[in-house]
């Protein structure tokens, strides 16, 4: 039942949403495949910290396949670009044998680098085009990146000078290496996301900290250390792995770790659904679902507005 409206079916939302769950479920209905799109899920032995729900992806004794998960190890530092390189790689493979894409994940830019339908190139700073443009307004700036491409498809380009000066610095690469290939695929996202009230939230948070821990989150973290990782590369992944670190080596105590944990989870479910609203403001249509929808009735929701042909 696929629809040539869509190619792709995004879930999204915060984390402790249970957006994995619902992109499993759907993605076994309409025999697709799930790529992640979480800037931690990628690494081999991060698995509790990250959230890696192995057990959604097995639905009465069948395995959904995903991707992008256990990619690469712990210790090395993957960004957009390569996410984005791989999504392609991988979409594109998924899109070859007939089945559909499914999109799931919390990583605001991750999505963004895929839903926004451009490519994106690591270009390096150009001081010399920059100094000369330094002294231009906006308006004058605009005028010169229209030069380049009279359709701007990103207006957040031109939200500011500094945008837009990286804009043109942008473009001037690329007109000067043109083997670059700058195209995208035709993306065609349902986007879908997934939500609870500000308190419900928090305290999903909290008791799935407390589950975690209980399973061996700190063992998790132990082990990392012990094979190597230094507790500055640890503490580079942020959240989970920062707090654990610092109370591993005697910085923090039990009941600091957690706590300052806690608080700083809360902090970036929030600025994840400041991140989705700013998406929906720049003209991302994101149909919401009540997290506290049983499963059957969320997928049945997906699945209705999947079928519908405008």
């Amino acid at each position: 039942m696929h629809n040539e409206k869509y190619n792709l079916i995004t879930i999204l939302g915060p984390t402790a949403s249970g957006k994995t769950s619902v992109a499993a479920k759907v993605a076994s209905l309409l025999d697709g495949e799930v790529i992640s799109a979480d800037s931690r899920q990628v690494y081999r032995g991060m698995d509790l910290g990250t959230g890696k729900d192995y057990a959604d992806y097995i639905l009465d004794g069948k395995a959904v396949p995903y991707h992008l998960i256990d990619i690469v190890d712990a210790g090395y530092e993957y960004n957009v670009y390569e996410f984005q390189k791989d999504f392609l790689r991988v979409f594109n493979e998924i899109s070859e044998k007939g089945k559909l894409p499914v999109m799931c994940g919390g990583s605001g830019l991750y999505l963004e680098a895929v839903l926004k339908n451009y490519k994106l190139i690591q270009v390096p700073l150009n001081e010399p085009l920059r100094d000369s443009l330094a002294n231009k307004t906006l308006g004058e700036l605009t005028a010169i990146l229209k030069i380049y491409k009279n359709y701007l498809h990103n207006l957040t380009d031109i939200v500011n000078e500094k945008r837009a000066i990286r804009a043109i610095e942008i473009e001037e690469y690329y007109l000067s290496h043109p083997e670059i290939d700058t195209s995208m695929p035709d993306i065609r996202s349902l986007v879908v996301g997934v939500k609870f009230d500000r308190l419900s939230r928090r305290k999903r948070i909290t008791n799935r900290l407390k589950h975690r821990l209980n399973d061996g989150m700190l063992d998790e973290v132990q082990r990392l250390l012990d094979n190597g990782l230094t507790p500055e590369q640890l503490t580079y992944y942020g959240l989970e792995y920062k707090y654990m670190t610092l109370h591993l080596t005697g910085q923090l105590s039990y009941q600091e770790m957690f706590e300052g944990l806690n608080v700083a989870i809360h902090q970036f479910a929030k600025r994840q659904m400041t991140w989705f609203r700013r998406m929906e403001k720049q003209g991302t249509e994101i149909h919401w679902l009540d997290g506290y929808m049983p499963l059957d009735e969320k997928v049945a929701q997906i699945m209705e507005w999947y079928s519908m042909k405008r």
